[in-house]
């Protein structure tokens, strides 16, 4: 067959079979903080991350485990499941405005295509208020995040906002409580407004770690390491923000299960 005729041939198909074509995604873009951020993906530049870093896992690391055929068939309405891939562009200690200001949203911006997927989660750094390189007001969030929104359905792609994943503090009678407040409610506001797709991931996270209890979800779930176990931290660590592996591949989990609940609204 010759180039015209292919040509043409693949015209006809388009016109006639138009959602077969485009009613799906090609890629699932990440943009966020340090509990997204894959660490694993040459993070520090020329280091071990087994030496440097591990065990950290961002939950963004983790969702690599439903990029497959078999898992991305059960969101197959969103997005293709046999050649979707994944670009985390997340990292530690960016707010809206550092990730915009640093060129990362530009770069998500320039690949993204009609029906791409970009997963938004904001607010830890947003909110540190004692960290002025990176804080942002209410308002300047609420703006950033509108932004964000904008943009991506610009280019026909899918805006998906989270609030932001639960810190492991405080627990009060054997309840995880909230800690994000106003940059939580925040992000609310603007899926109000924008009609966005939105997970709420604060909420769900937290619900998930009271489950599990406070002493479970602080020693299996975030960086709590006692000493002389883990290479990079030889004199052990605690810290309630950030997640071991098997924290964040709890974390994805509940992000994926909303994602199959959001392609029915979609």
């Amino acid at each position: 067959m010759n180039m015209k005729i292919c040509f043409a041939t693949t015209c006809i198909i388009l016109m006639m079979f138009p959602n077969k074509v485009s009613c799906q995604g090609k890629t699932i873009f990440l943009m966020g903080d340090s509990t997204m951020a894959n660490y694993a993906d040459n993070y520090d530049v020329g280091k071990d991350y087994l030496q440097t870093r591990y065990p950290v896992t961002g939950w963004g690391q983790a969702f690599e485990q439903w990029m497959h055929p078999d898992s991305l068939a059960q969101i197959s309405k969103m997005i293709q499941k046999n050649n979707a891939k994944l670009v985390n562009k997340a990292r530690g200690g960016r707010s809206t405005r550092t990730f915009f200001q640093e060129g990362r949203w530009r770069s998500i911006y320039t690949n993204l295509k009609s029906k791409d997927l970009v997963i938004i989660q904001f607010g830890h750094n947003d909110a540190a208020i004692k960290k002025q390189e990176r804080y942002i007001n209410i308002e300047g969030f609420k703006e950033f995040l509108r932004f964000y929104v904008t943009t991506v359905r610009e280019k026909k792609g899918i805006p998906i906002l989270l609030t932001p994943v639960a810190r492991n503090y405080p627990w009060v009678n054997g309840e995880l409580q909230d800690v994000h407040g106003a940059y939580d409610m925040a992000v609310k506001e603007i899926v109000k407004e924008t009609q966005c797709a939105f997970i709420d991931l604060n909420l769900l996270s937290r619900q998930f770690f009271t489950a599990q209890g406070e002493e479970y979800s602080t020693n299996h779930y975030f960086m709590n390491l006692p000493p002389n176990t883990f290479i990079a931290y030889p004199d052990g660590l605690q810290d309630n923000t950030h997640f071991q592996p098997e924290g964040a591949k709890a974390i994805a989990s509940l992000v994926f299960k909303e994602l199959i609940k959001l392609q029915k609204e979609l």
